[in-house]
Protein backbone atom coordinates (compact mmCIF):
# COMPACT_ATOMS: atom_id res chain seq x y z
CA UNK A 1 0.00 0.00 0.00
CA UNK A 2 1.41 3.39 -1.00
CA UNK A 3 1.96 6.16 1.59
CA UNK A 4 -0.97 8.29 0.40
CA UNK A 5 -3.27 5.25 0.57
CA UNK A 6 -2.04 4.43 4.08
CA UNK A 7 -2.76 7.98 5.17
CA UNK A 8 -6.26 7.75 3.70
CA UNK A 9 -6.74 4.33 5.34
CA UNK A 10 -6.12 5.73 8.82
CA UNK A 11 -7.99 8.96 8.10
CA UNK A 12 -11.16 7.03 7.30
CA UNK A 13 -10.88 4.83 10.39
CA UNK A 14 -10.29 7.97 12.44
CA UNK A 15 -13.32 9.70 10.97
CA UNK A 16 -15.54 6.81 12.02
CA UNK A 17 -14.03 6.54 15.50
CA UNK A 18 -11.94 9.58 16.52
CA UNK A 19 -11.19 8.36 20.06
CA UNK A 20 -11.09 4.55 19.92
CA UNK A 21 -10.97 2.62 23.18
CA UNK A 22 -9.98 -0.91 24.08
CA UNK A 23 -12.76 -3.28 25.06
CA UNK A 24 -11.18 -4.68 28.21
CA UNK A 25 -12.67 -3.25 31.43
CA UNK A 26 -10.26 -1.88 34.03
CA UNK A 27 -10.16 0.72 36.81
CA UNK A 28 -6.46 1.64 36.94
CA UNK A 29 -3.09 0.71 35.42
CA UNK A 30 -2.78 -2.36 37.65
CA UNK A 31 -6.15 -3.83 36.71
CA UNK A 32 -5.44 -3.03 33.05
CA UNK A 33 -2.21 -5.02 33.28
CA UNK A 34 -4.01 -7.96 34.92
CA UNK A 35 -6.83 -7.85 32.35
CA UNK A 36 -4.39 -7.93 29.45
CA UNK A 37 -2.48 -10.85 30.99
CA UNK A 38 -5.78 -12.71 31.43
CA UNK A 39 -6.87 -11.95 27.86
CA UNK A 40 -4.21 -14.14 26.22
CA UNK A 41 -6.06 -16.81 24.19
CA UNK A 42 -9.37 -15.51 25.57
CA UNK A 43 -12.00 -13.03 24.45
CA UNK A 44 -12.36 -9.56 25.96
CA UNK A 45 -16.01 -10.34 26.69
CA UNK A 46 -15.05 -13.45 28.65
CA UNK A 47 -12.35 -11.62 30.59
CA UNK A 48 -14.69 -8.75 31.45
CA UNK A 49 -17.27 -11.16 32.85
CA UNK A 50 -14.64 -12.70 35.10
CA UNK A 51 -12.99 -9.49 36.24
CA UNK A 52 -16.11 -7.49 37.10
CA UNK A 53 -16.36 -9.03 40.56
CA UNK A 54 -12.59 -9.56 40.86
CA UNK A 55 -11.61 -5.92 40.39
CA UNK A 56 -14.31 -4.81 42.81
CA UNK A 57 -12.35 -6.48 45.62
CA UNK A 58 -8.80 -6.60 44.24
CA UNK A 59 -7.70 -3.44 42.43
CA UNK A 60 -4.14 -3.33 43.79
CA UNK A 61 -1.23 -5.78 44.03
CA UNK A 62 -1.69 -6.02 47.80
CA UNK A 63 -5.40 -6.81 47.54
CA UNK A 64 -4.74 -9.40 44.85
CA UNK A 65 -2.09 -11.07 47.03
CA UNK A 66 -4.55 -11.15 49.92
CA UNK A 67 -6.98 -12.98 47.67
CA UNK A 68 -4.27 -15.54 46.91
CA UNK A 69 -3.79 -17.89 44.01
CA UNK A 70 -6.70 -20.16 44.93
CA UNK A 71 -9.02 -17.24 45.53
CA UNK A 72 -8.03 -15.73 42.20
CA UNK A 73 -8.71 -19.02 40.42
CA UNK A 74 -12.29 -18.98 41.66
CA UNK A 75 -12.82 -15.66 39.89
CA UNK A 76 -11.09 -16.52 36.60
CA UNK A 77 -11.87 -20.24 36.19
CA UNK A 78 -14.08 -19.48 33.17
CA UNK A 79 -11.02 -18.12 31.31
CA UNK A 80 -8.71 -20.40 29.34
CA UNK A 81 -5.40 -21.37 30.98
CA UNK A 82 -6.68 -19.98 34.30
CA UNK A 83 -4.30 -22.05 36.45
CA UNK A 84 -1.19 -20.68 34.77
CA UNK A 85 -2.63 -17.18 34.61
CA UNK A 86 -3.46 -17.18 38.32
CA UNK A 87 0.08 -18.23 39.15
CA UNK A 88 1.52 -15.50 36.93
CA UNK A 89 -0.74 -12.76 38.28
CA UNK A 90 0.15 -13.55 41.89
CA UNK A 91 3.88 -13.62 41.04
CA UNK A 92 3.44 -10.40 39.09
CA UNK A 93 1.89 -8.76 42.14
CA UNK A 94 4.82 -9.73 44.34
CA UNK A 95 7.26 -8.22 41.86
CA UNK A 96 5.28 -5.00 41.57
CA UNK A 97 5.35 -4.61 45.36
CA UNK A 98 9.00 -5.60 45.81
CA UNK A 99 10.56 -3.86 42.78
CA UNK A 100 8.20 -1.08 41.74
CA UNK A 101 6.57 0.25 44.93
CA UNK A 102 3.28 -1.39 43.86
CA UNK A 103 3.13 0.74 40.69
CA UNK A 104 2.95 -0.50 37.10
CA UNK A 105 6.25 0.57 35.51
CA UNK A 106 6.17 2.88 32.50
CA UNK A 107 9.03 0.97 30.92
CA UNK A 108 8.99 -1.84 28.36
CA UNK A 109 11.92 -3.78 29.79
CA UNK A 110 10.51 -3.66 33.31
CA UNK A 111 7.06 -4.70 32.09
CA UNK A 112 8.41 -7.64 30.08
CA UNK A 113 10.33 -8.83 33.15
CA UNK A 114 7.02 -9.41 34.95
CA UNK A 115 5.57 -12.97 34.96
CA UNK A 116 3.09 -13.55 32.14
CA UNK A 117 3.96 -10.30 30.37
CA UNK A 118 5.31 -10.46 26.83
CA UNK A 119 5.92 -7.80 24.21
CA UNK A 120 2.29 -7.59 23.13
CA UNK A 121 1.02 -7.13 26.69
CA UNK A 122 3.68 -4.51 27.38
CA UNK A 123 2.70 -2.64 24.22
CA UNK A 124 -0.98 -2.61 25.21
CA UNK A 125 -0.22 -1.31 28.72
CA UNK A 126 2.19 1.34 27.47
CA UNK A 127 -0.36 2.50 24.89
CA UNK A 128 -3.49 2.58 27.05
CA UNK A 129 -2.13 3.40 30.51
CA UNK A 130 0.70 5.72 29.51
CA UNK A 131 -0.27 7.00 26.04
CA UNK A 132 2.83 5.65 24.32
CA UNK A 133 2.42 5.30 20.51
CA UNK A 134 2.99 1.54 20.61
CA UNK A 135 1.24 -0.98 18.34
CA UNK A 136 0.50 -4.37 19.89
CA UNK A 137 0.04 -6.92 17.12
CA UNK A 138 -2.63 -9.49 17.93
CA UNK A 139 -4.36 -11.91 15.55
CA UNK A 140 -6.72 -9.18 14.29
CA UNK A 141 -3.95 -6.69 13.53
CA UNK A 142 -1.80 -9.41 11.97
CA UNK A 143 -4.66 -10.39 9.66
CA UNK A 144 -5.66 -6.85 8.71
CA UNK A 145 -2.07 -5.82 8.05
CA UNK A 146 -1.43 -8.76 5.74
CA UNK A 147 -4.84 -8.99 4.07
CA UNK A 148 -5.10 -5.32 3.16
CA UNK A 149 -1.45 -4.89 2.26
CA UNK A 150 -1.06 -2.19 4.91
CA UNK A 151 1.97 -3.79 6.55
CA UNK A 152 2.62 -7.36 5.36
CA UNK A 153 4.84 -9.66 7.39
CA UNK A 154 5.28 -13.35 8.09
CA UNK A 155 5.64 -12.94 11.85
CA UNK A 156 4.09 -10.76 14.54
CA UNK A 157 7.41 -9.00 15.02
CA UNK A 158 7.73 -8.31 11.28
CA UNK A 159 4.23 -6.84 11.13
CA UNK A 160 4.89 -4.67 14.18
CA UNK A 161 8.07 -3.28 12.62
CA UNK A 162 6.29 -2.72 9.31
CA UNK A 163 3.43 -0.87 11.01
CA UNK A 164 5.87 1.31 12.91
CA UNK A 165 7.60 2.10 9.63
CA UNK A 166 4.48 3.01 7.59
CA UNK A 167 2.27 4.58 10.29
CA UNK A 168 2.92 8.30 10.59
CA UNK A 169 3.05 10.00 13.98
CA UNK A 170 -0.38 11.52 13.31
CA UNK A 171 -2.00 8.07 13.54
CA UNK A 172 0.40 6.15 15.76
CA UNK A 173 -1.30 6.62 19.15
CA UNK A 174 -4.66 5.15 18.08
CA UNK A 175 -3.50 2.79 15.30
CA UNK A 176 -3.56 -0.19 17.67
CA UNK A 177 -7.24 0.23 18.49
CA UNK A 178 -8.40 1.19 15.01
CA UNK A 179 -6.85 -1.94 13.51
CA UNK A 180 -8.08 -4.30 16.23
CA UNK A 181 -11.64 -3.01 16.01
CA UNK A 182 -11.54 -3.12 12.21
CA UNK A 183 -10.40 -6.74 12.32
CA UNK A 184 -12.88 -7.71 15.01
CA UNK A 185 -16.02 -6.25 13.43
CA UNK A 186 -15.41 -5.77 9.69
CA UNK A 187 -12.27 -7.48 8.38
CA UNK A 188 -13.21 -10.71 10.15
CA UNK A 189 -11.22 -13.91 9.84
CA UNK A 190 -13.63 -16.24 8.06
CA UNK A 191 -15.54 -13.74 5.98
CA UNK A 192 -14.64 -10.06 5.84
CA UNK A 193 -17.61 -7.71 5.56
CA UNK A 194 -16.23 -5.88 2.53
CA UNK A 195 -19.53 -4.14 1.55
CA UNK A 196 -19.46 -2.28 4.88
CA UNK A 197 -15.73 -1.60 4.86
CA UNK A 198 -14.74 2.09 4.76
CA UNK A 199 -11.35 1.27 3.23
CA UNK A 200 -12.35 -1.43 0.71
CA UNK A 201 -11.13 0.58 -2.27
CA UNK A 202 -7.69 0.97 -0.66
CA UNK A 203 -7.41 -2.70 0.30
CA UNK A 204 -5.29 -5.11 -1.72
CA UNK A 205 -7.30 -8.22 -0.82
CA UNK A 206 -8.17 -10.03 -4.03
CA UNK A 207 -11.12 -12.11 -2.78
CA UNK A 208 -13.36 -9.34 -1.50
CA UNK A 209 -16.86 -10.39 -0.47
CA UNK A 210 -19.87 -8.95 -2.29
Amino acid sequence: MKPNAIDAFYARLSARNPEPKGELDYVNAFTLLVAVVLSAQATDVGVNKATKALFAIADSPEAMLTLGEEGLKEHIKTIGLFNTKAKNVIALCRQLIERHASQVPEDREALEALPGVGRKTANVVLNIAFQHPTIAVDTHIFRVSNRTGLAPGKTVEAVEKALERVTSSQWRLHAHHWLILHGRYICKARKPDCPLCPVADLCGFKDKTV
